[in-house]
């Protein structure tokens, strides 16, 4: 591997109810009865001590079905018209790393339980990080063309646009 090279490997699995792209939920918002489970590979179980204590944590991952190449001018779920690439959150990217913060319901053993996932069945995972508050939330913060979208992640479920 050369210095600009970047190379990740899944530490575990993400298990969702979820097994094709169409009607799956666009954000954890949409996603809210939906339940699911991260499975650790046996090298990482270890890494889950003490993560029972919070209420929430940001899940990072491979969108391993976005195929084609990344479009700079995607057309999101949740408006009418093309947007830069960087202002949305298209699975298909450069990089199509994939983030959703999920609430924990259980941690046991290798097995952490879920609520709000929005993500495939099989999806990789690449890492897992506490939400903190005090870190995450950002009191004066906007949200550019969302805010004034007549829709939002609970009204939107994923079609095959970006598959």
């Amino acid at each position: 591997m050369t210095e600009d090279e970047v190379c990740y490997e899944p530490i575990g699995v993400i298990r969702s109810p979820f097994d094709t792209i169409e009607g799956m939920p666009i954000q954890p918002p949409g996603a809210a009865d939906a339940v699911g489970t991260i499975e650790l590979d046996e090298e990482y179980v270890s890494g889950l001590a003490d993560l029972e204590g919070f209420s929430h944590c940001i899940v990072l991952y491979h969108f391993h079905r976005a195929e084609g190449d990344a479009s700079l001018s995607p057309q999101p779920f949740l408006d009418e018209q093309p947007r830069g690439l960087f202002s949305t959150r298209a699975p298909r990217r450069p990089n199509p790393i994939g983030l959703s913060i999920v609430t924990i319901e259980e941690v046991d053993g290798g097995t952490l339980t879920v609520g709000g996932v929005d993500v495939l069945d099989g999806t990789p995972l690449l890492d897992l990080k506490p939400y903190v508050p005090a870190f995450d939330v950002r009191e004066d913060a906007r949200a550019g063309w969302i805010d004034a979208s007549k829709k939002g992640p609970e009204d939107v479920d994923a079609d095959g646009r970006f598959r």
